[in-house]
């Protein structure tokens, strides 16, 4: 992609064109990182264990205690039983339906 340049008129700022070209890319950005989101359950599975352990236990060193818990060796059979229990959720509410 053609990088963004400055308005040659003010150094540090953009174009009206460029401007709506940087619109334009976040907008994308934040479209593809929500479609992989939804595509990885496994990633929200992740981080909100992560928070809700960190909120419950409050650890004075955060650095430590998440190297604790992402490298825990019993942390992706976790997330593999949390990501069944939910498909099985899904498969119930549809035949429910």
């Amino acid at each position: 992609m053609e990088s963004l340049q400055r308005s040659q008129s003010e150094p540090g700022l953009l174009s009206p064109a460029r401007l709506e070209q940087l619109r334009k890319l976040k907008i994308q950005t934040r479209i593809a990182n929500e479609k992989y989101l939804r595509a990885h359950k496994e990633v929200e599975l992740l981080l909100s264990g992560f928070f809700r352990e960190l909120f419950l236990k409050r650890p004075d060193n955060i650095r430590e205690f998440a190297a604790f818990y992402f490298t825990d060796p019993t942390l992706p059979n976790k997330i593999r039983m949390q990501l069944i229990t939910a498909r099985k959720d899904v498969e119930e509410t549809k035949r429910s339906q």
